[in-house]
């Protein structure tokens, strides 16, 4: 009997403790959305995380109030790292349906995230909003430029495509990007050149074999190898490269068995 009281006991002192815990990491807990993180003057910028620089902010803050007065669409950008105002942040800025937050965290594996309002999604879509946050909240860009160039970059990106009228797709054609729109119109030209090798004799290109697999071709250099390069610049010299890189492909590929053929008669 002992035993049990002491055991009861311990049992109690224990859900005391735990209850106290929890009491006492509450205030902790309430710092994740605290509206006393927030600034005592109105500023399209809460930069906790210290991501730009006190010019870069003063700077960006001019650019984001005077592209709010000229076009009507509203910007603003909230860095954090272990602290954040959270929802107030809503109030603060009054956002509504014609304004996007970017916010900038560094503690996850992509530093940005954006909230956008109902009346951007018809001009720029979800997609969008993906491409532009793999393209410049990426490890691999933040290392190589830093926090705050991705928070520039981005909203540059979002200006040029509001003053458009909306874009389907981020504007520019980053060189690894372009590389590999290369790539698939080489491998394009070689399937379109191995398609069409001569099979009958007399026979120069065979068309028919080359329509048939104009399919697996035509998505490699058409839908991979040039739309993604019309779509995002208008740049002659990235195009012009790739259209070089599907006649080079294709020529290689058709005239591979001549080059054995005459390899093996000389040997």
């Amino acid at each position: 009997m002992q035993h049990r009281f002491t055991q009861r006991i311990l049992v109690s002192l224990l859900a005391i403790f735990l209850a106290f815990s929890a009491w006492a990491i509450a205030p902790v807990a309430y710092a994740y959305e605290n509206a006393d993180l927030l600034p005592d003057t109105q500023t399209p910028i809460i930069d906790l995380a210290k991501s730009l620089t006190a010019i870069q902010e003063e700077a960006l803050a001019k650019d984001l109030e005077d592209f709010e007065a000229a076009t009507g669409w509203k910007l603003r950008v909230l860095t954090q790292f272990d602290r954040t105002p959270g929802r107030a942040v809503k109030n603060f800025w009054g956002l509504d349906d014609k304004s996007i937050l970017l916010v900038a965290d560094s503690r996850g594996g992509n530093i940005l995230n954006f909230n956008v309002g109902d009346a951007v999604y018809g001009l720029m879509p979800r997609t969008f909003w993906i491409e532009l946050q793999t393209r410049f909240g990426n490890l691999y860009f933040v290392r190589e430029h830093g926090e705050d160039q991705a928070i520039i970059e981005s909203l540059e990106s979002i200006k040029t495509c509001l003053r458009r009228g909306g874009c389907n797709v981020v504007p520019g054609l980053p060189r690894e990007q372009w590389i590999l729109t290369l790539v698939t119109s080489i491998l394009g030209g070689v399937i379109c050149g191995f398609a069409g090798q001569p099979r009958k004799q007399g026979q120069v290109f065979a068309w028919q074999w080359a329509l048939i697999f104009s399919p697996l071709w035509g998505i490699l250099f058409i839908s991979f190898g040039i739309a993604p390069v019309i779509t995002r610049t208008t740049e002659w010299l990235p195009l012009f490269r790739n259209f070089s890189g599907f006649f080079i492909g294709v020529l290689v590929a058709y005239l591979s068995p001549m080059l054995a053929r005459s390899s093996s008669s000389e040997t």
